[in-house]
């Protein structure tokens, strides 16, 4: 799922595409939203909130401002193109949930797993249960750090991920500043030391990656180096050369992926059952060694 950088660039290409102009076309596919018309509307600004995308309209007709609401979820985008441009080459069509068309630019959102459409004056009602938003202009810190801290008992990777906490964080930001912070990611919330710098540890790592497209914590851009321990199981920790595991935070249903090193990172791992751990793809690599791993091997995603 795209984190909290990937959405606020994303907000920005929408907002220097799309903000000033007015809607020449508009078409909504998805099943609540398919009778509205946009067309004639302003589009005022488009902004990230966390992960979701807020495309603010000015009132038309005698109606409302409203904002179009969405959510990449796991497969979710917006492209931008030239209006005119066949850009379906990048995309299958019965994935398109959105087209919004000005006279320059044509924004298309595929595979979106949220849109909604609702009165500005009634954005709370989606967005408003949100913690902190690590990339928005009123980043409360202090508040950020109350939240993480109401419930001490808790696993930090859990509390990380937990959008009513801190806005923008997934499994990527959680696992890399568990890791720069030397704390397993079931670490106890009330035990972290210096909870204060660990918050400003993960603001500074989303704000430093804002700008650019790949997402690099090492400080190293070259290919395989990026991190330290997102999507490295079964491979040699960058910095002590223990191997990277995987196991699952948070409780079920919502349990995700926590990539680890044991070394760097000691402490808890109650969910990782110590099984051998092949690395993170080797499946999909080498098909035919896949059948002959030991039980267990395979990474949970």
């Amino acid at each position: 799922m795209p984190e909290g950088d990937v959405v606020w660039r994303t907000a920005r290409r929408l907002h220097a595409a799309l903000a000033g102009r007015e809607l020449t076309g508009c078409d909504l596919r998805w099943p609540s939203l398919a009778t509205a018309d946009l067309s004639g509307r302003r589009v005022l600004e488009v902004a990230s909130a966390g992960k979701h995308l807020l495309a603010r309209l000015a009132a038309h007709d005698g109606e409302p401002p409203l904002t179009l609401h969405s959510h990449l979820r796991m497969e979710g985008s917006w492209y931008v193109e030239r209006t005119g441009s066949d850009g379906r080459g990048r995309r299958s069509a019965s994935g398109v949930r959105a087209v919004l068309t000005t006279g320059a630019w044509t924004a298309v959102g595929h595979k979106l797993g949220m849109l909604d459409l609702v009165p500005t004056s009634a954005e709370a009602d989606l967005v408003g249960h949100l913690g902190p938003d690590l990339l928005g202009p009123g980043w409360d810190a202090d508040e950020a750090l109350r939240r993480l801290l109401a419930q001490p008992r808790r696993h930090l990777g859990e509390a990380l991920l937990d959008q009513r906490v801190l806005a923008g964080v997934g499994t990527f930001y959680m696992a890399e500043a568990c890791f720069l912070a030397g704390v397993s990611p079931w670490t106890a919330v009330g035990e972290l030391p210096a909870p204060a710098r660990f918050v400003a540890l993960v603001h500074r790592l989303l704000d430093a990656n804002k700008d650019r497209t790949g997402q690099v914590t090492t400080g190293d851009l070259r290919r395989g180096r990026e991190n330290f321990v997102h999507a490295r199981s079964g491979l040699p920790c960058l910095r002590c050369g223990t191997t990277v595991r995987v196991a699952p935070v948070g409780a079920p249903p919502q349990e995700r992926t926590a990539f680890y090193c044991p070394r760097c990172q000691p402490g808890p791992a109650p969910t990782d059952d110590g099984r051998p751990q092949a690395p993170l793809g080797s499946a999909r690599r080498r098909p035919a060694r896949a059948s002959a791993a030991p039980p267990g091997s395979r990474v949970r995603r």
